[in-house]
C-alpha cells in the first residue's frame, strides 16, 4: 500500500505538533516530551511516509536560528559572572562524557572502532538548552542555575561538534592526529567568534540603514544562516559564529530599530523558534520506525540495551562531574580573597540532573555520512542513530518528568534579585524622564500643559516606586503633536537610562528586555512606534 505523499505527511506533522502542544499545556506536561512521544506514535502508522532529511541540511535548517535566538536572549552580564562553571561544563564535561561513552560503547561492541565510538560520545555529550528551558520554564529554579544551564548549552554545542567532526573525519579517513585536532579546535573557536562579530557588525550596519520594518526583520532572519554558511566555508565553528552574532546584534539592537519593528520581530522570532523546536522534537520520535526497520533481524533488543547503558553513562558522568567541578576549583583557589562562595547542595544537584539531550544530538546523528573513504557504509551508522535516539528519549522522559517534583523536593527559596533590579531601573528611568522634561519645559514647541501632565505622571510613578502614596487617577494624555513629541522624548530618556544600567552591568539583560518591551508598547500606543529614537 502506498504511503501518504511527502507534503501531506509534513502537514500532518505540523497539525499533530499543534494539537500535542495544546494537550501538553492542558495536562501540565512539558511539550518536548509530549512531542517526542507523539512522533514515536506517528512512526508506527503504516501508510505514513518517513521524513528523511539530507544529512548536510540537518544542521543548516534547524540550528542557526535556534542558536542565534538563544544567544540573543542571553544575559551577557550573567554569562561573564558564571564563565568558570559554564566552561567546566561546556568543555570539560563534554570531553569527559565523550571519552566515557566511547570507552563504554567500545567495550560493549568492540567491532565499532574507536573513531565511531568517539563520534557517538560527542553526539550524546551536549545537553540541550531548548529541552531544559522548555521543561523548567515554569518551575521556581534559581536564576544562577538557569544561567549556567543556558550558558553551557551555548558553548557545549561548539566543543561537542568539533570533537564530533574530528571523530567522523578519523572514521572516514582512518587517520587521526592529536596535534591537528587541538589546532583545529583553537582555529574553529577563534574563527567562529570572529565570523560572528563580522556578521553581527554587517547586520548592525544594514539595520541602521534600512527603513522598512519587514525588511529589517528579514535581515535578522537571514543573518544566522549567513553566519553559519560563512563559518562552514572557512572551516570554523558555525555554532560560535551564530552565538557571537546573536549576542553582538542584541547589544546594539535597541539603538538601530524602531519600537514597532522590535515588537514585530519578537513575534516573528518566537513563532519561528516554536515551529522549529516543535518540528525537531516530533521528528525525534518519528525516526524510530524507519531506523528500526533498517536494523538486521534480531539486533533491535541488543541496541536497546546499549542505548540504556550509554544513557546511564551520560547521566552518571554528569552527576559525578558537577560536584567535582564545583568543589575542586574552590579548593585550589581557597587562598584567593573574595573567592566565589560554595553554592548550596540542592542547586548543585539540580545542575547535575538537568542534562536532557535533544536537537543538537539528533542533528549530529542524522548528519553522519553514509559512507567512508573507500565507499563502504559508515560503521554502525544506524546503531549510532538508534542509540542517540534512546539517549534523547530516556533523558527527556526520565529526567524531564522528574524535574518538577525534584524542584519541589529540593525546596528552593524565592529569589528577588531581578525584582530589585527592575525597581531600581524603573526609578532611574523615571528620574531621567523627569530631568528631560525639565529641560524641554523651556522649548518653544513644548506646550506647558502637556509638560505639566507628564511631569505629574512621572512624579506619581516615582512616589509609587518608593512606597509613597501617589496622586489618585490617571492623567488623560492630549492627542497633540506636542504631547507625542514630549512623550517620545521622555521615553527616549527612560530607554537611555535603562540601557546605560545594562551596559554598566547594574541590571541584567532580562530586566532590560522587560522594560524595553513596555517602552515599545507605549511608543506604539501614542503613535510613535515607527520612529527610531537615538539612545546612545
Amino acid at each position: 500500500m502506498a504511503g501518504l505523499p511527502y507534503a501531506q505527511t509534513l502537514v500532518l506533522m505540523f497539525v499533530v505538533m499543534l494539537a500535542l502542544t495544546a494537550l501538553a499545556r492542558r495536562l501540565a506536561i512539558p511539550y518536548p516530551i509530549m512531542l517526542v512521544l507523539g512522533g514515536l506514535a506517528l512512526g508506527f502508522i503504516p501508510r505514513l511516509t518517513s521524513l528523511q532529511l539530507a544529512p548536510n541540511l540537518v544542521f543548516l535548517v534547524f540550528l542557526p536560528p535556534i542558536l542565534w535566538a538563544a544567544a540573543y536572549f542571553t544575559s551577557l552580564r550573567e554569562f561573564r559572572r558564571n564563565i568558570r562553571p559554564i566552561s567546566l561544563l561546556a568543555i570539560g564535561l563534554v570531553l569527559a562524557t565523550t571519552a566515557a561513552v566511547a570507552v563504554v560503547i567500545h567495550t560493549l561492541v568492540p567491532a565499532i572502532g574507536w573513531a565511531a565510538a568517539f563520534a557517538l560520545g560527542a553526539i550524546v555529550s551536549p545537553p540541550d538548552a531548548v529541552a531544559a528551558t522548555a521543561i523548567g520554564h515554569h518551575l521556581p529554579i534559581p536564576r544562577r542555575v538557569v544561567v549556567i544551564l543556558e550558558g553551557e548549552s551555548l558553548v557545549n554545542d561548539a566543543s561537542a561538534l568539533v570533537l564530533y567532526r574530528t571523530a567522523v573525519a578519523a572514521a572516514v579517513t582512518g587517520e587521526f592526529l592529536l596535534s591537528h585536532a587541538l589546532l583545529e579546535f583553537v582555529y574553529a573557536a577563534i574563527g567562529g567568534v570572529l565570523v560572528g562579530i563580522l556578521i553581527g557588525a554587517v547586520t548592525r550596519w544594514a539595520l541602521s540603514r534600512l527603513e522598512d520594518g519587514f525588511t529589517e526583520i528579514a535581515a535578522t532572519l537571514i543573518a544566522p544562516y549567513v553566519a553559519w554558511v560563512l563559518a562552514e566555508q572557512l572551516h570554523t565553528s558555525a555554532v560560535l559564529a551564530c552565538v557571537t552574532g546573536g549576542i553582538y546584534v542584541r547589544w546594539y539592537y535597541s539603538a538601530i530599530t524602531a519600537p514597532a519593528t522590535r515588537l514585530q520581530a519578537r513575534a516573528v522570532w518566537e513563532q519561528l523558534i516554536f515551529l522549529l523546536n516543535g518540528f525537531i522534537f516530533i521528528l525525534i520520535g518519528l525516526q524510530l520506525g524507519s531506523l528500526r526497520a533498517a536494523l538486521p533481524e534480531g539486533r533491535f533488543s541488543a541496541v536497546l540495551w546499549q542505548a540504556i547503558v550509554v544513557s546511564l553513562t551520560a547521566i552518571v558522568v554528569r552527576l559525578l562531574w558537577v560536584p567535582l567541578a564545583t568543589v575542586v576549583p574552590r579548593w585550589l583557589l581557597r587562598s584567593v580573597r573574595n573567592a566565589d562562595p560554595m553554592p548550596p547542595g540542592n542547586a548543585m544537584f539540580l545542575v547535575s540532573w538537568t542534562g536532557m539531550r535533544g536537537i543538537v544530538s539528533l542533528a549530529s546523528a542524522l548528519a553522519l555520512p553514509l559512507t567512508i573513504a573507500d565507499g563502504s557504509p559508515f560503521p554502525y551508522r544506524t546503531e549510532i542513530i538508534l542509540i542517540t535516539f534512546g539517549v534523547i528519549l530516556s533523558t527527556l522522559v526520565v529526567q524531564g518528568l522528574t524535574l518538577a517534583p525534584l524542584v519541589r523536593v529540593l525546596g528552593f527559596q524565592p529569589e528577588h534579585e531581578l525584582e530589585k533590579e527592575e525597581q531600581h531601573a524603573r526609578r532611574t528611568a523615571s528620574a531621567a524622564a523627569l530631568s528631560r522634561l525639565q529641560d524641554l519645559g523651556q522649548e518653544s514647541w513644548a506646550v506647558a500643559g502637556h509638560v505639566e501632565r507628564l511631569r505629574t505622571q512621572y512624579e506619581q510613578r516615582q512616589r509609587q516606586l518608593t512606597g509613597v502614596d501617589g496622586v489618585n487617577g490617571e492623567c488623560s494624555p492630549g492627542d497633540t503633536i506636542a504631547y507625542r513629541r514630549l512623550r517620545q522624548e521622555a521615553l527616549a530618556a527612560e530607554r537611555r537610562a535603562v540601557l546605560d544600567l545594562r551596559n554598566r552591568g547594574v541590571i541584567s539583560d532580562d530586566v532590560m528586555h522587560r522594560l524595553e518591551h513596555e517602552f515599545d508598547v507605549e511608543a506604539l500606543r501614542i503613535g510613535t512606534g515607527q520612529q527610531r529614537v537615538a539612545v546612545n
